[in-house]
C-alpha cells in the first residue's frame, strides 16, 4: 500500500544514493528506480560502482552518477548534492551508518535543522493492522528528555506524510510504569 501511495505521489524524486558498491544497496536503488520512486544519483568510486553494476546486470547508461576517491568523499558529496536541491533524498549505500551520518551532521555542510537528527524504520507485520514505525534505534545513545522530544516529533511528522492523521505513539523502558530511579520512564511520562 505505501508503494502505490509513494507511485501515485508524483515523479520518481532524485536521490542522492551514497555508496551503493555492493549487490544489496545497487540492487534496492535499482528496485526502487523500477518501481518510479526515485530517481537515483549514484556517488561512488567509479571502479567500485561499474564493477558492482556488472556483479549484478545492471546497466548504468539511465543513471546520473557521481565518481568520488572513496567512502567518505562519496558521502560528502552525496550530502553536498541534497543540500544544493539537486536531490531531495539521501539513501544509505554500503559504508558505514558513521561514515555517512559524519557527513550529515556536519555543522558546516551538514543537512542539520533546527530538531536532532533521528532514524526511522517503517515496517508492517502480517499480524498487525497498521503500519509500524520505530524510533530511533541507530543513531542517538542517550538522548535528552528535548533530544527525545525532537526523536518524536520527527516520527510523527513522518507518519503524517505517510498519510497517519493522529498516530499512537509508544515510549518503551525497562518498565511500565514511573519511577523516579529509572530516568527513562520520568521522560516518557513527559513526553
Amino acid at each position: 500500500d505505501l508503494i502505490r501511495r509513494a507511485q501515485a505521489s508524483g515523479p520518481p524524486v532524485p536521490t542522492a544514493v551514497c555508496h551503493p558498491c555492493d549487490g544489496p544497496a545497487m540492487s534496492a536503488a535499482c528496485r526502487a528506480a523500477t518501481l518510479g520512486l526515485i530517481q537515483p544519483i549514484l556517488v561512488g568510486p567509479e571502479a567500485k560502482l561499474r564493477k558492482t553494476a556488472d556483479e549484478i546486470g545492471v546497466d548504468l547508461s539511465s543513471f546520473q552518477l557521481e565518481f568520488t576517491p572513496h567512502s567518505h568523499a562519496s558521502a560528502s558529496r552525496a550530502v553536498a548534492i541534497v543540500r544544493s536541491s539537486g536531490a531531495r533524498i539521501l539513501m544509505k549505500g554500503s559504508l558505514h551508518t558513521d561514515e555517512l551520518m559524519a557527513a550529515v551532521v556536519d555543522s558546516v555542510s551538514g543537512l542539520r535543522t533546527e530538531r536532532r537528527v533521528s532514524q526511522v524504520y517503517v515496517t508492517h507485520l502480517s499480524t498487525y493492522p497498521r503500519q509500524l514505525i520505530i524510533t530511533d534505534a541507530a543513531i542517538n545513545i542517550a538522548p535528552t528528555l528535548l533530544e527525545k522530544r525532537d526523536i518524536v516529533q520527527n516520527a510523527v511528522d513522518l507518519a503524517h506524510r505517510l498519510g497517519l492523521a493522529r498516530p499512537k505513539v509508544a515510549i518503551l523502558s525497562a518498565i511500565e510504569t514511573v519511577n523516579p530511579k529509572l530516568q527513562s520512564t520520568l521522560d516518557a511520562a513527559a513526553l
